[in-house]
């Protein structure tokens, strides 16, 4: 069966629920997210033939389903939930709710149904994982630490220190975790090589890349850059010449310690040959 033969289920989910909905035999379901709601999810979809699902990334509460749905042996694939408003808006739907995403999903899906699902990869995911927890400890210690640059009572300041003495620790367990995951893993060793051995690249970038890019020797410096969020797009219109600016790609990538990458070529950087 082809990409285009399959059946699609778009999937809006939600904290505590799913909704489902299959446009070709214009089929609906509601499931909770339970073990139970999962098992029936999957009965209704082989019931109607479903090849591959498609839902949006919902701040990590489609991973389970993602998970459930791969082992039962569909094809997954997670989109940006901007791309499918935007898609909608244009087709002139501009009322939202669950059940309407759910249909938009799957309509989206269909059009653009040449775009490949992605791989079930545990350790990536895993990692993945390790990074971005990593960098939201970061991202507290550095607010809490901005907050000493100003007065504050003594016991306000001891708090301070005591909680900025246990995120020091607890990032240092998994930094030493994100290590010996990269050690044991011998494309992560090899990926964090190459990416270290950049002028300016250290640790920390090659840990943000290789949980956040995994595209990372699969494609074109072009579809990196894109994908981290750094690549500067045209602006222009007849003769107007706009001003290039970055946007969209991954922002937690993009906030991670990437302050050297950009479009270089491989002459200038041969480090990098064969993976940016």
């Amino acid at each position: 069966m082809t990409q285009d033969d399959l059946v699609v289920v778009g999937i809006d989910v939600a904290k505590d629920k799913i909704d489902a909905c299959i446009r070709t035999v214009t089929e609906r379901k509601t499931c909770p997210t339970t073990a139970a709601g999962r098992r029936s999810l999957i009965a209704w979809l082989r019931k109607h033939r479903v090849g591959k699902a498609v839902m949006e990334a919902s701040g990590g509460y489609e991973r389970v389903w993602a998970k459930a749905l791969r082992q039962a042996g569909l094809e997954v694939r997670i989109v940006d939930p901007k791309r499918v408003r935007h898609f909608a808006e244009s087709a002139g739907r501009l009322a939202k709710n669950d059940k309407i995403d759910a249909e938009m999903i799957s309509w989206f899906a269909e059009t653009f149904s040449e775009a490949p699902s992605q791989v079930d990869d545990p350790a990536h995911e895993e990692m993945k994982a390790l990074v971005k927890g990593r960098q939201g400890l970061i991202d507290v210690r550095a607010r809490l630490e901005m907050q000493n640059e100003h007065e504050a009572p003594a016991l306000v300041r001891k708090a301070r220190a005591r909680l900025l003495q246990k995120l020091a620790d607890e990032i240092a367990a998994i930094d030493t975790a994100i290590a010996a995951t990269i050690k044991t893993t011998p494309d992560f060793a090899k990926r964090a090589e190459i990416i270290q051995s950049v002028p300016g690249f250290a640790e920390g970038t090659a840990m943000a890349l290789l949980g956040g890019v995994p595209e990372l020797g699969q494609v074109s410096d072009e579809v990196v850059v894109a994908l981290v969020g750094v690549a500067p797009y045209d602006d222009d219109s007849g003769k107007r010449r706009g001003e290039r600016c970055i946007k969209g790609g991954r922002r937690w990538v993009r906030n991670a310690p990437l302050h050297a990458l950009h479009r270089r070529r491989d002459a200038e950087q041969p480090g990098v040959q064969g993976l940016l």
